[in-house]
């Protein structure tokens, strides 16, 4: 059963998703949940199935007391590097709560402070905290589906399915029709040559 708070009852879990991605933003939320607010099937969105996250983002947004979403996206990222942009996500995720925290719990071990409000890095935080696994499950599903939607335009890559993520079919694609605007260019799109071409 994942703890209701950290330290206070006003605080907003923030947590990314698509950090290790090669195509699209990295997005986080910022969630804070009312004191009596409780869900059994809430957790951490990377053992959650899609179907699940897909149910919980309604009941998230219906419930929770604030909550905001931002993407940082490929040519932001390549500019400041994937670690401040993670950051910047979540800063301008929080800066969309209506309601200002007293606290602020990160997933993670590292994070860069937001205004004047004191913060706990937690590792496995989307774990063992309902406003973490919010914001997990919410930052997921909002990326998931602007990877669907930009499928569309780049059927090939088949972001549907990988959502970006460094699969063995995405790099084929890349290697078969070079990269987009969608891609990250600072990535290492595909892996180091291992044998000569003879």
């Amino acid at each position: 059963m994942l703890k209701a708070f950290y330290k206070y009852d006003l605080e907003a879990g923030t947590d990314e998703a698509g950090r290790g991605c090669l195509a699209g933003p990295v997005t986080a939320a910022a969630v804070i949940l009312p004191k009596d607010f409780s869900n059994d099937s809430l957790n951490d969105s990377k053992i959650l199935s899609s179907t699940k996250r897909d149910i919980l983002r309604p009941i998230i947004e219906t419930n929770a007391t604030s909550f905001g979403i931002a993407h940082i996206f490929p040519d932001e990222i390549d500019k400041i590097n994937i670690l401040n942009a993670s950051f910047l996500a979540m800063h301008k995720a929080l800066d969309q709560l209506d309601t200002k925290p007293e606290f602020i719990i990160v997933d993670g071990n590292r994070f860069t402070p937001y205004h004047n409000i004191s913060h706990a890095c937690i590792v496995k935080g989307d774990g063992k905290y309902l406003s973490i696994a919010a914001a997990s499950i919410l930052a997921k599903t909002f990326r998931d589906a602007y990877m669907e939607k930009i499928h569309l335009e780049y059927p090939m890559y088949n972001w549907l399915k990988n959502k970006g993520y460094p699969t063995k079919e995405h790099r084929e694609a890349i290697r078969k029709y070079g990269i987009t605007k969608y891609h990250r260019k600072t990535f290492r799109q595909l892996p180091d040559q291992l044998k000569l071409d003879v």
